[in-house]
């Protein structure tokens, strides 16, 4: 068993080395679910090699009404191989509809391809989704949403 743990051990630790946050990114994120906005601006702010900061706008239309939300997310970056990362951290974001708003609390676990790695072109496209605990004078509980993300890294 002692092997084992050693051999995960050492297996994240590589993984981990690998990782490269972009100091910032701009994009967007398409995506849906319960606590899915439909499209969001996205920008990401890195904090070193493997940790940054995601903050979204999102504007969506549905149950016959307009929404706004804004989203902010911690995130850790572990690497996967040449380009590719995952990444999960905690956040926080607010809905505001026509007659109520929202607050959820949860995180965002994802993967994303750095074109700059192998290619040398300033794009990342990302995968996440986000599992939200929301709290609403008429409507709260689980939820989540899942996006597809397009940025330009600068």
């Amino acid at each position: 068993m002692k092997k084992y743990s050693l051999l995960f051990v050492l297996v994240l630790a590589f993984i981990g080395l690998n990782a490269q946050v972009q100091p910032h990114a701009i994009g967007a994120r398409l995506g849906g679910g319960y606590y899915g906005t439909g499209f969001e601006v996205s920008y990401q702010h890195g904090f070193g090699d493997k940790n940054r900061l995601e903050l979204d706008l999102g504007l969506a239309s549905k149950y016959s009404s307009s929404s706004m939300s804004i989203a902010g997310i911690y995130q850790w970056v572990w690497g996967l191989g040449e380009g590719f990362n995952w990444f999960a951290g905690p956040g926080a974001q607010m809905f505001f509809y026509k007659n109520n708003s929202l607050i959820a609390i949860g995180g965002d676990i994802g993967v994303e391809y750095d074109f700059n790695v192998n290619l040398d072109t300033p794009l990342q496209i990302s995968l996440d989704t986000r599992p939200m605990w929301g709290f609403a004078k008429y409507d709260d509980g689980f939820g989540w949403g899942a996006a597809l993300g397009i940025r330009y890294t600068f």
